[in-house]
C-alpha cells in the first residue's frame, strides 16, 4: 500500500516539474519574439518653409466702380434734320471737334434776312441823321430808328450763332462712349434727347463707403492699391483726393474719393476694382506664410522644426495681408516652419520633409 502511494507522488512531481519547465520556455520565447520587434515610429510627412524678411502693410480692403472725372452728355442747341455725323463710338475726339451737322439752309437764309434788314436800317439812319441836322425830323424819330437798328444788329448775331449752332462740336477731350443718334433723325434745341456721351480717360475716379472707425486712419493723398478681374498682373496705385466731411447716419459710413492715374488709356470706366487701402507699412520684417498658422481662442502657434522633429511654437502677430503675417515674437529668421500636414502634429512628433507639389 505504501509503495503504491509513494509511487503516485512521484508521478504528480514529475508531471508538474514538466508543466513548469514547459511554461517557463514559453515565457521566454515569448519574451525573445518581443524582443526581435521593437516598436517602429512612423514619420508624418509635411511640407515646409522658411521665415523670410520683407516689406507688410496694414489695409483695409473694399470694392469700387471707376468713373470718368470728366464727361460731357452732348445735347443740340438748334433744331432740324442731322445731316451729316463724323464720329462713331470708341473714337477719341479732341475739345472743339465737329461731330455733326443739322441741316443749315435755314439758319442760313436768316442769317441773311437779318443781315439786309440791318443794312437797310443802316441806310435809313443814315438818311434820317442827314436831315436831323437841317431840324427836318424830330429828336424823337430818330431816337426810334437807333433803337430799331441796335436791335437790327441783335439780330445779326442770334441769325449768325444760330446758323454757328447746326455744327455740333465736343465740349471737351476724351472718346465717344455712345451715340444716340443716327443720319436723318430730327433732333430738337435743347431738349434731353442726348446726341453723344463723351467720356475722358486720363483721369478717373472711385468711391468708396468706408465705417465710421476708418476715418481716423485716413488722410489725404493716402496710397490705394487697385487690382482687376480684367488685368490679373497688374496692379493701380491711386490715391486718397476727398473725403466726406460728414458721416451717414443710417449706414455708419463716410465717402472717400480716389484719383486714378490713367495716363495710357488702359483702365477703362465702369470697370469693378478691389481695393487696398494702405494705411501703414512695416519695412523689412519677419514674414510668416499665413496658412502655417494655427489659431485658437485668441491664440496663434505654428510647428518649427529642428532635427527632424516638430516643435509647437506660440507666435506674436503684427500686420496681415492675404498671404503672409508679420511675426513680432516667438521665432527668428531663416526658422523652418510646417505649412501643409500641421493639423496631423504633436509636439516632438517626427517628420518627414516633403516637397510641395
Amino acid at each position: 500500500m505504501k509503495s503504491t502511494q509513494f509511487k503516485l507522488k512521484a508521478a504528480l512531481l514529475a508531471a508538474t516539474m514538466l508543466s513548469s519547465s514547459m511554461f517557463l520556455t514559453g515565457c521566454n520565447n515569448a519574451e525573445a519574439v518581443a524582443e526581435e520587434k521593437p516598436v517602429e515610429v512612423i514619420a508624418i510627412p509635411v511640407e515646409v518653409a522658411v521665415v523670410e524678411s520683407g516689406d507688410i502693410s496694414s489695409n483695409y480692403v473694399t470694392t469700387t466702380v471707376l468713373e470718368p472725372k470728366e464727361e460731357a452728355e452732348v445735347i443740340s442747341k438748334a433744331s432740324g434734320i442731322l445731316e451729316k455725323l463724323y464720329v462713331e463710338e470708341g473714337q477719341f475726339v479732341e475739345a472743339g471737334e465737329l461731330l455733326a451737322e443739322i441741316e443749315p439752309e435755314r439758319f442760313q437764309l436768316r442769317a441773311e434776312k437779318a443781315r439786309a434788314e440791318l443794312s437797310s436800317l443802316q441806310l435809313e439812319l443814315a438818311r434820317i441823321n442827314k436831315v436831323h441836322s437841317q431840324k427836318l425830323v424830330s429828336t424823337d424819330t430818330l431816337d426810334k430808328l437807333k433803337w430799331q437798328y441796335e436791335i437790327a444788329k441783335s439780330n445779326v448775331k442770334i441769325a449768325e450763332l444760330d446758323l454757328k449752332e447746326t455744327k455740333i462740336v465736343a465740349p471737351i477731350s476724351g472718346y465717344i462712349s455712345k451715340r444716340y443718334v443716327k443720319e436723318g433723325n430730327l433732333v430738337e434745341q435743347y431738349q434731353s434727347q442726348k446726341l453723344f456721351h463723351i467720356v475722358k480717360l486720363q483721369v478717373l475716379e472711385s468711391k468708396v463707403n468706408l465705417p465710421e472707425q476708418e476715418l481716423s486712419k485716413l488722410r489725404l493723398n493716402q496710397p490705394a492699391k487697385l487690382s482687376f478681374t480684367a488685368f490679373p498682373n497688374k496692379q493701380v496705385i491711386a490715391h486718397v483726393e476727398r473725403i466726406s466731411p460728414v458721416v451717414d447716419s443710417n449706414t455708419g459710413t463716410f465717402s472717400v474719393i480716389l484719383k486714378v492715374e490713367n495716363s495710357d488709356n488702359t483702365l477703362k470706366a465702369g470697370m469693378f476694382a478691389q481695393v487696398k487701402l494702405v494705411y501703414d507699412v512695416h519695412n523689412n520684417t519677419k514674414l510668416l506664410p499665413k496658412k502655417a498658422l494655427i489659431s485658437m481662442d485668441n491664440k496663434h502657434t505654428v510647428f518649427t522644426i529642428t532635427d527632424n522633429k516638430a516643435h509647437k511654437t506660440v507666435v506674436t502677430l503684427g500686420y496681415e495681408d492675404e498671404s503672409f503675417v508679420e511675426i513680432i515674437d516667438g521665432l527668428a529668421l531663416d526658422a523652418q516652419v510646417v505649412t501643409t500636414g500641421q493639423n496631423n502634429l504633436k509636439d516632438q512628433a517626427v517628420i518627414q520633409v516633403i516637397e510641395a507639389i
